[in-house]
């Protein structure tokens, strides 16, 4: 999905910080610019994490932590903006509340 634009949103409803969910990952021979958004569409403060690396869903590990126990409050938003990610990183994201939406949008450029 080269290019620029939405890569992609999920919404978190698990309401679990361990039940981790790939957002995106860079395609091969690309890097790219991310900005990354959680809102959070409950009445109560949430709490997310995210991990940017070669995990995916399964159990990132420590050194992957781009943000970890990052709390939203109220009906509030959370973003990053300008996040560097190289060829076949993952965007992997979690939430311990339970309607927590997150985008990822972007450009991205072939590395040759």
């Amino acid at each position: 999905m080269a290019g620029s634009g939405i890569k992609g949103t999920t919404q978190l409803t698990a309401g679990s910080l361990t039940n981790y969910t790939l957002l995106y990952s860079v395609p091969t021979g690309y890097y790219g610019v991310y900005n990354i958004s959680f809102t959070n569409t409950t009445n109560a403060t949430v709490t997310i994490r995210m991990y940017i690396g070669a995990s995916t869903t399964g159990s990132p590990v420590p050194s992957e932590a781009y943000e970890y126990q990052t709390s939203i409050v109220a009906y509030g938003v959370f973003e990053r903006t300008g996040v560097v990610a190289g060829p076949g990183a993952n965007f992997v994201v979690s939430s311990g509340g339970s309607a927590t939406n997150v985008n990822i949008y972007g450009i991205e450029t072939s590395t040759s």
